[in-house]
């Protein structure tokens, strides 16, 4: 006798296979915020070998941002088309062969070709992680185990510095050794993620019902209702005509800019700390990075407590510009005590890493399900915009106007998003995931769902 479902799929208790997603999502980003964040020290000390000046020390450190970008629009709409698991499962493979090949790297050419194809990986792996654990986890806890994967992206990221800054001493090629270590978490990475089902939501909205419940009943017990299919968008032949229709294209505009907002500052100030600090007057630029990533660290944890705890529209407005008003004294203040200026950078980090978490719980929710990897995929393609703009014209701009004019434009980037996100984003918190992202919008449903009711 089959055990009727009483338990809705939005619903359910955290058990154990949820934390198993959390965690291979988690490995997959900390495998990517490690690769990023191997750049910036790595890239210092290997400029004297490569001769990289600073317009080729912006296209090495933009150059995976940049193939982030086409990875994202490409993996958003493979997965919307053929699945969740594939891309999340194996792109960690490729990871691994890539990563060990900067090791052999001779001139600055073949690094940035390398840094651009680790990128489009990552852009695979943006999307995938996003889509699939958000797709698993009860609405009560899907704040806490998405920022997982901002903790994890974050702890890769700081850690790659701590590392870097150790592995210094190797002699004057650390800073292969430093790229090349990024293979260690991706075949870690890979481990965690193999035996992984399809996304059950997925499978519902492909109409294979008999897929889904066997991964739900498997997974997280007979008692567990299937995931609701609340509308159907009629053909979604193209999914960016759906993203920008009248019903969506508020959420795929807030989505976009709130994420170019937010990453330009981050990848910027982030990658070229040491210089940054340099030009600010303190002395010891290393040290002061490895303080501003230690607080990144901390931020992240901080975002993951507060994820369900409160508004997502006062965590995005407040966010942005309590980072953004941070900014301005390091703008208009002059012979600020490199004490103060580490001080107000750590604050910042922090701040800014904390609200890093609603770069993953925010755009899965904003899009439904049909077109939710190609909204990701979007979203993530167009904050990389931002980032590579950003990490190639720091050093550009600090050379030519100073310092202080690249933080301006970081903090004017955040006082933008802190609008546009007060006039536009949708309050999603605590919300089942079809209601958040607007399939369940009563008032304004989609053709299909109107077709299918009615029937009076």
């Amino acid at each position: 006798m089959s055990t009727i479902p009483t338990v809705s799929f939005d619903d359910v208790p955290v058990r154990p296979f949820h934390l198993r997603i959390a965690t291979a999502g988690a490995a997959g980003q900390f495998s990517d915020g490690y690769i990023l964040g191997i750049i910036g020290i790595s890239s210092a000390i290997a400029a004297p070998q490569l001769g990289l000046n600073s317009v080729w020390l912006g296209l090495v450190g933009a150059g995976s941002l940049a193939g982030l970008f086409f990875g994202a629009l490409i993996g958003g709409l493979a997965m919307d088309r053929l699945g969740r698991r594939q891309i999340m499962v194996w792109d960690m493979l490729p990871f691994a062969i890539l990563s060990a090949l900067q090791f052999f790297v001779q001139d600055a050419a073949q690094l940035l070709v390398l840094r651009v194809a680790l990128g489009l990986l990552l852009g695979l792996d943006y999307v995938a992680g996003k889509a699939f654990v958000s797709e698993f986890t009860p609405k009560n806890y899907r704040g806490r185990l998405m920022s997982v994967l901002a903790l994890a992206w974050a702890t890769g990221y700081t850690g790659a510095y701590v590392i870097g800054y150790a592995m210094r001493s190797l002699g004057p090629d650390s800073w292969r050794w430093m790229l090349a270590s990024s293979a260690i978490p991706a075949v870690l990475g890979l481990i965690f993620r193999i035996g992984l089902p399809e996304s059950p939501r997925w499978l519902v909205k492909k109409n294979r019902v008999k897929e889904a419940r066997a991964i739900v009943s498997a997974r997280l017990g007979d008692d567990v209702a299937l995931p609701e299919s609340v509308i159907a968008i009629e053909k979604v032949s193209r999914p960016y005509s759906t993203l920008f229709s009248a019903k969506w294209r508020r959420r795929t505009w807030v989505g976009c800019i709130f994420y170019i907002c937010h990453i330009l500052p981050y990848f910027a100030l982030s990658t070229y700390m040491p210089r940054v600090m340099s030009a600010l007057n303190v002395s010891n630029g290393f040290t002061a990075g490895l303080i501003y990533n230690f607080l990144v660290f901390l931020g992240a944890i901080f975002g993951m407590f507060i994820s369900d705890r409160i508004s997502r529209r006062a965590y995005l407005v407040w966010g942005f510009f309590i980072e953004g008003v941070l900014l301005v004294p390091l703008v208009l203040i002059d012979g600020l005590s490199p004490i103060l200026v580490v001080t107000m950078f750590a604050a910042f980090g922090f701040l800014l890493s904390a609200s890093d978490n609603l770069g993953y719980i925010y755009p899965p929710e904003l899009f439904p399900t049909e077109v939710r990897a190609a909204g990701i995929g979007l979203v993530v393609a167009a904050s990389r915009i931002g980032g590579a703009l950003g990490t190639f014209a720091l050093p550009v701009i600090v050379s030519a106007y100073g310092v202080k004019f690249a933080l301006g434009i970081c903090a004017g980037a955040l006082l933008l998003g802190a609008f546009v996100c007060q006039i536009w984003a949708p309050e999603t918190a605590n919300m089942n995931l079809a209601d958040a992202s607007g399939e369940g919008d009563k008032e304004n449903p989609a053709p299909a769902a109107r077709q299918a009711g009615s029937g009076l």
